[in-house]
């Protein structure tokens, strides 16, 4: 059990829990309602879009981590971004930036010496500026071609000192900024997974029935005319839990799988006599190559099925695919 000074321990750090989120919720709402008269994030889209180089983020301290996140989400988002270190911009870094770029500074209070040093630069070398700052009469915020406003009445600090509700707004904002961006640059699923490959979106989204397809030899095949019992040989040594049946030309004309031969045994006693002909599902299900595998997935889970046929332009066979094959690529 918890001893009495852990129990108010626990009910206060509930309480603060509470009134932190509550505070941030709040400045977040402030900053909702404050954009309905204010079009400072339209014209900093304007600008945004106008740009022929990159959106290069700097702030200092915790506003610096601001950045580096919001510097990381417009660029996952299609818009090519960057963060660079204010402190280091002055001894070098600076180099990084031209004229082409587009330059959002991010200070709470508006006069963060070390931006302040770099910023003339920026506006001489005629990078266009959005300032985001708690302070509209700022130094920053009247440098700035646009200024957005992220002021909070407190922060959710108790001391009203450490940077929380403040950066939480800036946060929200900068999301703001990335959506919007997102949407003028119609940005599609497809491009989100081309900018994240080694997540599961982009599995999904960027690999094709050829990148998972068995082919060649492993690929099981028998012609129409063979016994039952080859092809089921066939079935066993490719071991995908079914057979390709084609014709001269190499073009699948039906398919029977395993499922096939268990209803099969039900009511036949003597296999010798019958050929993969009688006994064959005509006209098989198949995909292309080129089609994306989550495709040949709808189709699997569509008819209920676990394999399905490859075939090239020309309908002739070239791989097969199996719903382990998939898994196995993370494609489901």
């Amino acid at each position: 059990m918890l001893k009495a000074f852990d129990k108010n321990l626990t009910q206060r750090a509930m309480q603060l829990a509470r009134e932190t989120l509550e505070i941030e919720a709040d400045a977040i709402r402030a900053l909702h309602a404050r954009l309905e008269t204010d079009d400072s994030v339209g014209q900093a889209v304007g600008l945004l879009m106008e740009c022929g180089g990159r959106v290069v983020v700097s702030g200092m301290g915790k506003s610096g981590h601001i950045a580096r996140k919001i510097a990381a989400t417009l660029a996952s988002t299609g818009t090519p971004a960057m963060f660079v270190h204010p402190g280091e911009a002055a001894h070098g870094d600076l180099g990084m930036v031209t004229a082409q770029d587009a330059f959002i500074a991010i200070s709470n209070s508006g006069e963060t010496a070390e931006l302040m040093s770099i910023l003339p630069i920026i506006k001489r070398m005629g990078a266009p500026l959005i300032a985001m700052t708690g302070n509209p009469q700022s130094s920053l915020a009247l440098l700035a071609d646009v200024h957005l406003d992220v002021s909070v009445a407190k922060e959710a600090c108790p001391l009203n000192l450490a940077p929380t509700a403040s950066t939480t707004v800036t946060l929200a904002l900068g999301d703001a900024l990335a959506v919007a961006l997102l949407d003028a640059h119609g940005f599609k699923e497809e491009d989100f997974a081309r900018s994240h490959p080694g997540g599961a979106l982009g599995r999904r989204l960027l690999t094709h029935v050829r990148d998972v397809m068995r082919s060649g030899d492993a690929v099981p095949a028998v012609t129409a005319d063979v016994s039952l019992s080859v092809a089921l040989l066939e079935i066993t040594q490719k071991g995908m839990g079914m057979t390709a049946i084609v014709d001269d030309a190499g073009r699948p004309v039906g398919v029977f799988t395993d499922g096939d031969l268990r209803r099969l045994i039900e009511r036949v006693q003597d296999f010798t006599k019958i050929t993969i002909r009688d006994v064959m599902h005509a006209d098989p299900r198949r995909v292309g190559p080129d089609q994306l595998a989550v495709d040949a997935v709808a189709i699997m889970e569509q008819f209920r099925i676990n394999q399905m046929l490859v075939v090239d332009a020309d309908g002739k066979l070239v791989g097969a695919l199996h719903i382990h094959d998939l898994t196995r690529a993370k494609v489901i």
